[in-house]
């Protein structure tokens, strides 16, 4: 199989997670850390607001069986993309709205993608759209959180 790394922040990782879970075609979703300073951030260094690091999940999809414009897509239904810097009850840097691009070809994706998803808002779209550097994966109780304990604790908000 031949598969594409896409990741997205759109705050809490457990919901974001989740969603992208019961995609078909996504191969995993693995909750982490993207876009800070620090190497192997834990969630307590995160959520310091010292690393620069999003909460973002690392998904792996068959493209054969579901597009990058389709992930894109679903980006946007899970979560508000006006918000900047929250998600809901969720507030702090890590919780912002983030596209991490692994290529031109997603970047234009996502940009275009961006663009579209702009008329459906009154307030302007704040999601950063970005060269995606180094993922770092959260703590494994973080990993198929609502799995293992059910999915009162966060969910997204749109």
């Amino acid at each position: 199989m031949n598969t594409q790394k896409a990741t997205f922040a759109a705050g809490c990782f457990w919901g974001v997670e989740a969603a992208f879970r019961q995609i078909p075609g996504v191969v995993d979703a693995v909750s982490g850390y993207i876009g800070g300073r620090t190497e192997r951030p834990t969630y307590q260094q995160v959520c310091s607001h010292t690393t620069g690091h999003a909460e973002a999940v690392e998904v792996t999809f068959d493209p054969q069986r579901v597009t990058y414009d389709q992930l894109l897509d679903a980006f946007w239904e899970m979560h508000d993309p006006t918000q900047l810097n929250r998600q809901g009850p969720d507030v702090g840097d890590q919780y912002r709205s983030a596209i991490f691009t692994y290529s031109p070809e997603q970047e234009r994706a996502a940009t275009a993608s961006r663009d579209r998803e702009q008329v459906k808002h009154k307030r302007p779209i704040v999601t950063q759209i970005v060269p995606a550097p180094q993922f770092w994966p959260a703590e494994e109780y973080h990993q198929r959180y609502f799995e293992k304990n059910g999915g009162a604790a966060c969910h997204i908000i749109k």
